[in-house]
């Protein structure tokens, strides 16, 4: 049986700094590109439920400007499940308690419904005091339109267009179309 999480992770570690380039294109302004290294897959044992979670993906870049280093990690959910907010405070505190850097959370869900919007944060608030909110950046394709992705040379463009919103008519042309712009973008086997 295909491991669809596995490939989507095998997907976006070989063309992260694409995906950054698409839905988080500010990242790759202060970011040194040359300076991105793929941390190990951080096991957490300790979380409550006696459940265990392992983060997605990822990523150690440098700043332009200096030597300091943060983290980009990007959790992908292919099924929603609940407690999506929570699990990435959970992620976000176990890597800053482990790396003690800026951390720049990201979430991509691909999963194809319900295409309500999903959260962007994860907060603790009192009727007086708020004194957590953790924000991040989702990037959830079934609420993007594949067309808008169809004139852009980028390996990652071509791979999740088709995740994204399709009308059951036009399958078969975005299969075509993701095609196309993989031919064009003649990438080099690693």
């Amino acid at each position: 049986p295909v491991n669809h999480d596995q490939l989507f992770k095998d997907l976006l570690s070989s063309y992260f700094l694409d995906f950054l380039e698409l839905f988080a294109p500010g990242v790759l302004r202060y970011a040194d590109p040359a300076s991105l290294e793929f941390v190990d897959k951080e096991l957490f044992a300790d979380l409550p439920d006696r459940q265990k979670g392992e983060a997605d993906l990822c990523a150690r870049l440098r700043f332009r400007e200096g030597e300091r280093i943060f983290l980009v990690h990007l959790e992908h959910e292919a099924q929603r499940r609940g407690g999506f907010g929570l699990r990435m405070f959970d992620y976000y505190a176990r890597l800053h308690l482990k790396y003690r850097c800026p951390i720049y959370p990201v979430a991509l869900f691909s999963f194809p419904s319900p295409r309500t919007i999903q959260p962007d944060r994860f907060t603790v608030e009192f009727p007086d005091l708020r004194p957590l909110e953790l924000r991040f950046r989702v990037v959830q394709l079934n609420r993007l339109d594949w067309r808008e992705f169809l004139e852009r040379p980028n390996p990652a463009a071509a791979a999740l267009m088709s995740r994204m919103r399709i009308a059951p008519a036009d399958r078969p042309r975005v299969k075509s179309e993701c095609l196309r712009i993989l031919v064009q973008l003649r990438l080099e086997p690693s």
